[in-house]
Order: C-alpha cells, then structure tokens, then sequence
C-alpha cells in the first residue's frame, strides 16, 4: 500500500431485497469520519443517526461517547483514523458499516482493489449503483419488508399510512447515479488554482 493509492470499495446493505448495492472510489487515506459522510451520500441516508466501522466483534470506529463507563467498549474515534488502518486490520480486506443503532442498517464493505488515481479524476467516485436505499426510519430490514409490501398492495392494512409517511413514489429499484456523483464531488479536494499576478 502507498500513500497516494485509490480503494475500489463494494458496499452491499445487508438483508434487503431487492438488492442495494454499491461500487465506489475513495483514497486509501481517507479519514473514517469523512468515509462515513462518503457513504451516507451512495447508499442515500440522511446522516440522522450514529455509525461504526467494525471489524470483528471487538474493534470499532464511530463517535466515542463519553459518558460510556465501560473502558474499550465505546468505538475509537473515526476522525483518528484512516481507510488504511482499518484494512490493515482485516483478514479478507472485508468489514462492517453499521447506521442507525435503532433499525440496525448493516453493509458489509469489501475492499476489490487498489490503484493509482486516474488524471484528472475526482474522488471520491461512484462506479456503480444499484437499488435505491431505504427511507430513513423505516424500521430495519424487517421494516423495509413490511414497508415495501404495504406499498405494492392497496388493500394492505398500512398502505394508506405508508402513502401519508413517504407519498406514492417511491421506486426501490431506481438509483439516481448522476445525484449522487454530484454531492460526491462537492467533497471532493478542491484543486488550487494559480492566478495572474497582479502588475
């Protein structure tokens, strides 16, 4: 591993169906917090809820609390490591991403590849998307089930309220690559220009 390399991350939302898949870019020393903040955008959640990397049953990186009396059980900071660290760390280059501690939204991420980074390309890069993610709050994968099923059938006992909580177009195999692409490269670095000097 080098410094200036590119990750090709897979990110698969675990237990859904249909599938929510999603292929992505992003250098190996992104900080975690901000690969956080990276996901969030791809799989198309709203950053209302806590997070952690997890590799194994005992290591994790979130956002410590600090009111959690029990030493080594909070998750190390994100914002204190790297996509490199964490890797460093897994057997298979595989690891979890947990959202929403409620409704408990786990991907399971893998690493496919590592490359220089392409002239003149922006990371972080979306390379492929498929499935639209679940509306926030839905109640976990079960949820989602039960969400996806009331909006099929208009007999269903919850189809009006799903209509009243989402409205009536929600599309779980639509993804909007070119929406997404766009609110990547706003966190994107931006490049320094250089101007005329003035006389």
């Amino acid at each position: 591993m080098t410094a200036d390399q590119i990750a090709r991350l897979a990110i698969a939302l675990d237990e859904v169906k249909p599938p929510v898949r999603r292929r992505i870019e992003v250098p190996l020393l992104i900080r975690l917090d901000r690969l956080h903040r990276v996901f969030q955008i791809v799989m198309g959640w709203q950053d209302y809820h806590l997070y952690e990397f997890r590799i194994g049953r005992d290591t994790a990186y979130g956002v410590p609390d600090p009111d959690w009396d029990f030493p080594g059980s909070s998750p190390r900071p994100a914002n204190k490591a790297t996509l490199a660290d964490l890797l460093a760390q897994t057997r298979n280059k595989t690891f979890k991403y947990i959202y929403d501690f409620g409704d408990d939204w786990r991907h399971t991420v893998r690493l496919e590849a590592l490359a220089a980074p392409e002239p003149q390309t922006l990371y972080p890069r979306l390379l492929s998307a498929k499935g639209r993610c679940p509306p926030e709050d839905v109640g976990g994968p079960w949820g989602y089930a039960e969400y996806l099923e009331a909006m099929a059938d208009p007999n269903h006992e919850r189809h009006a309220d799903m209509l009243e909580w989402r409205g009536p177009d929600f599309d779980p195999n639509t993804v909007d690559e070119a929406a997404i692409q766009k609110q990547l490269n706003r966190l994107a670095p931006r490049r320094k220009t250089k101007t005329a000097a003035s006389p």
